[in-house]
């Protein structure tokens, strides 16, 4: 009798948290629609256009599409409603296991309403700022690919920023005195892997805290390249030019209307970030290799009982991690400017841990977050050339926003590896 009611009170509970989480979503909806017709429609002229350009690059004339013109009063006001009748179908009703879907689109309808809004009576070229959302996402990806390699086998690297700045140098020192861009890719690699070494011996054998090991090789890289950089490769020219990987145009795909030109007309760096993402996911969830990663993540005990060598698993996994790491510091220097600054990653690792927490630690929901990403960093340039009256320091500050709101809850929990951070003891 006891355990029936604690099972009934226990579902009560459970259908009373659902109910009370669609009513917030509900109710967030009809806000956003709010807000949206109250930011960019109230006041707007209706006769005013709005153009997005659909091409890039110089495409043959027989092959261009035309302009996508919409009226921008009329266009944000139907978002608006869209939002509004979706926020009243989800108080009354629900969406279900839909409600995060639904509330993609209601965001997506929002920026697409302030992208409206900012080119009313101007034009901006929608396909070349995915395209630059894409090519910003590629090191923020490849950061977030790194962590989920480390944190799915249980150790926590916030050493990503460092491992990924000292590849930058290393590639472009390698790759100019060599004058092989391959070479230089291979050195990135390499200093990636060895800093993670050292922080897999750190962590796993002498069992120091995860996140001061990651802080000193962020310090030491950060210092060492600043050196390095200041001392030799801005004194000496020829230490600093290995040029970079050009782009590559992928037949048939590269040829496909506005997707094409986005996704398939890219460099090394961007098509290794997609095999990457494909390959983790499927060596992550669909092999036994896989399965033991998660198991050391989860339960390492449990995992050792079985006979999983627990340690093995952490060290080959922190490498692999460092690795990815390197591969997208190197994307600074050879695959982007063809040259290193100081401190040039500019906090991308760290956005890509965030982008890791956001994907609940899976490489398709870490791809979608970095997206954001990239696309917060190429919206904030667009605008200030269209000079509208927005700070772009706010827009940049919108994905972080967004981040801390899932880590809160709301749109459903985020759940780290259970054993993640912990030292494991062999018994």
């Amino acid at each position: 009798m006891t355990a029936t009611t604690t099972t009934t009170t226990l579902k009560s509970i459970a259908e009373e948290t659902h109910k009370t989480r669609s009513r917030i979503f509900g109710a967030a909806f009809i806000v956003i629609a709010i807000v949206t017709y109250w930011l960019f429609a109230n006041g707007v002229d209706p006769a005013l256009q709005s153009t997005f350009g659909l091409n890039q690059g110089n495409v043959p004339a027989e092959q261009r599409l035309p302009d996508w013109v919409v009226p921008s009063y009329g266009t944000v006001a139907l978002l608006a409603v869209l939002s509004a009748g979706i926020g009243g179908y989800q108080l009354a009703r629900g969406f279900g296991r839909y409600t995060n879907l639904l509330l993609g689109l209601v965001v997506l309808m929002f920026i697409f309403s302030f992208l409206t809004w900012a080119t009313s009576d101007k034009s901006i070229n929608l396909a070349g700022m995915l395209r630059t959302s894409v090519g910003a996402a590629v090191p923020i990806t490849l950061g977030a690919m790194s962590g989920i390699l480390c944190e799915r086998a249980g150790v926590v690297n916030i050493a990503i920023e460092g491992m990924m700045l000292s590849s930058a140098l290393m590639s472009t020192l390698i790759g100019s005195v060599t004058g092989n861009l391959w070479i230089g890719l291979l050195a990135g690699l390499l200093t990636g892997a060895a800093l993670a070494f050292v922080h897999a011996v750190l962590a796993i054998r002498y069992k120091v805290d995860q996140i001061i090991s990651g802080t000193v090789i962020n310090i030491f890289s950060t210092g060492i390249t600043s050196f390095i950089s200041a001392k030799f490769m801005q004194v000496y020219q020829e230490l600093n030019n290995p040029g970079t990987f050009q782009s590559w145009p992928i037949p048939i795909l590269s040829d496909i209307p506005i997707i094409g030109g986005i996704f398939f007309t890219s460099n090394i760096f961007t098509y290794g970030a997609y095999i990457l993402l494909f390959v983790i996911h499927v060596g992550l969830f669909y092999t036994r290799w896989g399965l033991r990663v998660r198991a050391v993540g989860e339960h390492p005990k449990a995992a050792d009982t079985l006979g999983i060598n627990v340690f093995r698993t952490r060290y080959i996994n922190v490498v692999l991690g460092g690795m990815a790491a390197g591969f997208g510091g190197a994307y600074f220097t050879l695959g982007s400017v063809g040259r290193f600054d100081e401190v040039m990653t500019a906090g991308r690792g760290f956005i890509g841990l965030a982008a890791m927490i956001f994907g609940n630690w899976s490489p398709f929901g870490a791809f979608g977050a970095s997206l954001i990403f990239g696309f917060a960093d190429s919206l904030a340039s667009k605008l200030a050339i269209l000079r509208v009256p927005i700070p772009s320091q706010f827009l940049l500050m919108a994905p972080y926003v967004v981040t801390m709101i899932a880590l809160a809850g709301l749109v459903g929990r985020v759940i780290a590896p259970a054993a993640d951070g912990q030292p494991y003891e062999k018994q």
